[in-house]
Formats: structure tokens, sequence, C-alpha cells
């Protein structure tokens, strides 16, 4: 498994110089559920991609365990690191769903009935096993979103990076997302999510890091960032806690109560 280490992490766009990212330092253990929030532009995305190497630091260094990535390629560093975009037309391209979900894995040399079963595997996932000979441009974008999360999960890497997958998902979506997240924290992989839905991540994530300006503002449990005391530091990168964090601080119950609790309280 894999530790990520950010290390006083600093990025300027070479056009224009802007800096995305200030001397972040962060550390992920392996088997984590980690949710990255912010206003757009606060540095979530430009963070992510420092971990697969699509991105190189401006100044600092990233880990994985203890090694410094910069003398790896990104395919290389896509053996640990999956990611899924969030935009899907800018990640599938193939001719049919199969091929899409074999790619991944085909270049990390899976290869026969190991290729097949992960291909399967991942199809059935998201629900697209009876779209396996279909053209990815022939599905609507949430399910293209979910095509490109299964060519991540049949790679199998030890870290999945989701940008934005609850967007444009309906419910039966949304569940499928939760569901690829708990079996990946059940089988001791690593997930880092970036979000704008908070009762998702209140939900599905067992910490929560807020970025404002390319900094980190807040560290910690969905119960710390989400309750009272840091509506204020939320509300500063336009961020609001969610409904039932609110609900909850109101009554008395904490910023993650239970539906029984809710229930009860009302």
């Amino acid at each position: 498994m894999t530790d990520l280490t950010l290390e006083r992490l600093s990025y300027r766009f070479p056009q224009g110089g802007a800096l995305a990212l200030d001397g972040i330092d962060l550390r992920i253990a392996t088997g984590e559920r980690v949710a990255l929030i912010g206003q757009n532009g606060s540095g979530k995305t430009t963070l992510v991609r420092h971990l697969n190497g699509l991105l190189r630091p401006t100044t600092g260094r990233v880990l994985h365990d203890d090694s410094d990535v910069a003398s790896r390629t990104v395919a290389q560093l896509a053996r640990s690191i999956g990611l899924v975009f969030q935009d899907p037309d800018r990640q599938i391209f193939a001719g049919s769903a199969r091929r899409e979900a074999e790619f991944g894995p085909r270049n990390l040399g899976v290869r026969g009935g190991a290729l097949h079963a992960a291909v399967d595997a991942a199809l059935a996932e998201v629900g697209l096993e009876a779209e396996a000979g279909t053209n990815p441009y022939d599905l609507g974008a949430s399910r293209r979103k979910l095509l490109a999360l299964a060519s991540v999960q049949a790679m199998g890497t030890p870290v999945l990076v989701l940008d934005e997958p609850t967007t444009g998902q309906d419910m039966r979506g949304l569940a499928i997302v939760k569901r690829i997240i708990d079996g990946a924290h059940s089988a001791g992989r690593t997930v880092i999510a970036i979000s704008h839905d908070m009762g998702f991540v209140a939900e599905s994530f067992d910490r929560v890091v807020v970025l404002r300006a390319g900094k980190v503002i807040l560290d910690g449990t969905p119960a710390s960032a989400f309750g009272e005391a840091s509506w204020d530091a939320l509300r500063s990168t336009y961020l609001e806690p969610p409904l039932p964090a609110i609900v909850g601080s109101r009554l008395g119950l904490g910023a993650t109560p239970t539906d029984a609790a809710l229930l009860a309280a009302l």
C-alpha cells in the first residue's frame, strides 16, 4: 500500500505565474478516506494531480511512502494512483466501454483471464455490464462518468482519487459511487475525493481537508470540519455545512447526527 506525503508543496502555473498551491504539508495514510473541499480555484484538483505526476511541484516534494516521486514517470505512478477526472470526456477515448475499461489494466501488464475478470467486475460495479460493446459517446454524461470510474477501478490501484464523482448523478449513480468507496475502503485502499456535495462528504469520508487560496485551513473529522466552530472558516471559502450538521447543532446532537437521532429529537 502507499502512504502519501506532501512536504511544503507549492505550485505556480507556468502561464501567468499564479500561485495555486502555497506550502502545503499533508500526510494521507494508507486506507484513509479523505475528502478535499473548498471553493473553485482553491487548489484541490491541482493538488491531486501532483499525486500521480500530471503536475510537478514548483517547490517542495511529493512522497509515496518514503520515496520522492520526482524521478518517476506518470506511467510508473499510475500503478499506485488511479485518478478519475471531473470531466469524463477528458479521459475516455476508446471505441467501446469494454475497450475503455481494458486500457488501464492492460497497460499495467494484466492479460488473459485476469484482464477479462477485472473488466467484467468493474463494468458490473457501475451497472454498465450490458453496455460493454457500446461506444462511450452513445452513453449519457452521467454514465460516461461511471465508465471513467470503472476504467480506473479495473486497474485496482492502491489509491483511488475521485474528482467530483457525484456531479450529474441521480440517486442510483450516487449509490454506486458510495458503494465503490466503501468497497475500496474495506479492501484497505486509500480513497481521496474532491467534492462540493457536503452531505456526500459527511456520509462517506472519515477526514475532511479544507483548502482556501492554495492553503489548508482545516483538517479533521467530519464532526470537527462541519461543527459550528468551523462554520466561519467554511464560509470563508464559500461552503456551507450540510443541513444535518446545522440541524444537529441547533438540537444539540453534534455535526454528524444519525437519521434516528434527528427523528427522535423532532
